[in-house]
C-alpha cells in the first residue's frame, strides 16, 4: 500500500469513527477501518479494564470464528496471559520509547516482538490464522486497550513498515475514541438531572415520543407514572434548601428502587418536587404495582408527607393516545385527584367506568384550570 493509499484509509477510518454516536459504533468503525487499512480478514478492538486485571473484547469484525461474538458479552482474558499489555508497554515508556505495534504469527515471533507470546500464537493456530499485528491504544497518557488485527493462514505475514502503520492507525482509534467519550459524556450531562442522577425532563420527553409512535405503530403499552413529592416547601421553609435536596435525593433513590421492578423503565425527575416513571412494554398492572409500593415508602421518609402518584396506561380504557401530551395530560390529572384526596394510593386513569373522573378532567376544555407543567404545553 502507497503512501496516498494510506492516507485515504486513515482518513476513512477518521470519518467512520466521527460519524458513531455512540461507543459500539465507534468500537465497529475502528475494528472495520482498521482491518481494511491493513489488508486483515479480522479485527478486534479490546479494553484493559485495569480494576478486574483483564483484557475485554469490545467488537469482533470480519471472518469470525464460531466462539467469536461481534459484541460479545463476556469475551475477555486475563492481563497475565497478555503481560505485554502492562509489562512490555511500561518497560517500552520508561525507556523513553513509543508504545509501537508488533507482529506474531502462528509459528512464532515475528516483527517487534515484545517478549510475550504464547497466548497469541495458540489463538491464531486455534482458529485458523496465519498472523496477526497489536496495536496498543493509549488514551489520556494511559495504555487504554488494544487494536487486534489478523491475516488468513494464506496471506502474506505483516512486515515491520505494516506494524508501524498499525501504531499510526491505533493513534487514530484513540483520538476517535476519546471524541466518542466526550459526545457520551455531553449527552449524559443534557439528559441527566444534576441532583438526583435520574434521567430529566429532556430524556423523558425523548424517550416518550419514541414510545407514544411504537404504541401507534405497534400496539406497544406505555404507562406513565407522575408524583409530586409532598412537603418539600416546608422542608425547605423549616430546616433549608440543603435538607430539602437532600429529602429529593432520598425520594429519587427510592423512585429508582421501584422503578426496578418494571424492567427497562426510565425514572426521571421533572423538576422541583416532580418526579415521573415511563415504562415501555410492561403491563399496566406491573406499573401500577411499582408506583403502589412507591407511595408505601415514600410515606416512610423521613420528614416528607408521602407523594401524592397518578398513573395513565394505553392499557386501561383511557381512549386514544396519539401523542405523549395526551397521556401527560392524564397521569397529571390522576396526580392532581391524588394530591386533591390526599391519596396514599395511586389514582390510575381510566378505572372507574365509562365516566372516570380522571379521564374527563383530563380532556375536558376548562381555561380556567391553571397550567401545572410547561414543557406539556397548555391543556385543552
Amino acid at each position: 500500500m502507497g503512501e496516498d493509499e494510506r492516507l485515504v484509509a486513515v482518513v476513512a477510518l477518521a470519518q467512520g469513527m466521527a460519524a458513531a454516536r455512540t461507543g459500539p459504533e465507534s468500537w465497529r468503525a475502528a475494528a472495520v477501518g482498521a482491518c481494511r487499512a491493513l489488508d486483515g480478514s479480522f479485527a478486534a478492538l479490546s479494553v484493559w479494564e485495569r480494576g478486574l486485571g483483564r483484557l475485554r473484547v469490545l467488537v469482533n469484525v470480519g471472518e469470525r470464528a464460531e466462539d467469536e461474538e461481534e459484541f460479545p458479552e463476556a469475551e475477555a482474558y486475563p492481563v497475565h496471559q497478555f503481560p505485554e499489555i502492562t509489562e512490555f508497554l511500561h518497560e517500552r515508556w520508561a525507556g523513553g520509547g513509543g508504545p509501537n505495534a508488533w507482529v506474531e504469527t502462528a509459528r512464532g515471533p515475528a516483527a517487534g516482538t515484545p517478549g510475550y507470546f504464547h497466548q497469541r500464537v495458540a489463538a491464531l493456530r486455534r482458529r485458523g490464522r496465519g498472523c496477526c499485528v497489536v496495536a496498543p491504544i493509549v488514551l489520556h497518557g494511559r495504555a487504554w486497550g488494544e487494536l487486534y488485527v489478523a491475516r488468513a493462514a494464506d496471506a502474506p505475514v505483516f512486515d515491520r513498515g505494516e506494524a508501524d502503520f498499525a501504531t499510526v492507525l491505533a493513534a487514530v482509534v484513540a483520538a476517535g475514541i476519546a471524541q466518542t467519550e466526550r459526545l457520551e459524556e455531553a449527552n449524559r450531562l443534557a439528559f441527566t438531572d444534576a441532583l438526583t442522577g435520574l434521567a430529566n425532563r429532556r430524556a423523558v420527553d425523548v424517550r416518550l415520543e419514541e414510545a407514544i409512535e411504537r404504541h401507534r405503530v405497534e400496539g406497544v403499552p406505555v404507562s406513565l407514572v407522575v408524583c409530586d413529592l409532598n412537603g418539600l416547601k416546608r422542608v425547605n421553609d423549616t430546616h433549608g434548601h440543603a435538607v430539602g435536596d437532600r429529602l429529593l435525593e432520598r425520594f429519587g433513590s427510592v423512585l429508582s428502587l421501584c422503578g426496578a421492578m418494571v424492567p427497562g423503565a426510565l425514572v426521571a425527575r421533572l423538576g422541583g418536587d416532580e418526579f415521573c416513571l415511563l415504562a415501555v412494554g410492561a403491563p399496566a398492572d406491573d406499573v401500577v404495582k411499582a408506583a403502589d409500593e412507591l407511595c408505601r415508602r415514600a410515606g416512610e421518609l423521613e420528614l416528607g408527607e408521602g407523594v401524592a402518584c397518578g398513573v395513565a396506561s394505553t392499557e386501561d380504557p383511557i381512549g386514544p393516545v396519539r401523542d405523549a401530551r395526551r397521556l401527560f395530560r392524564l397521569a397529571d390529572a390522576a396526580q392532581y385527584q391524588a394530591k386533591a384526596e390526599r391519596a396514599d394510593r395511586p389514582v390510575v386513569a381510566g378505572r372507574e367506568g365509562p365516566d372516570d373522573p380522571v379521564v374527563r378532567l383530563a380532556d375536558e376544555a376548562s381555561p380556567a384550570r391553571p397550567e401545572r407543567r410547561r414543557f406539556r404545553g397548555r391543556l385543552p
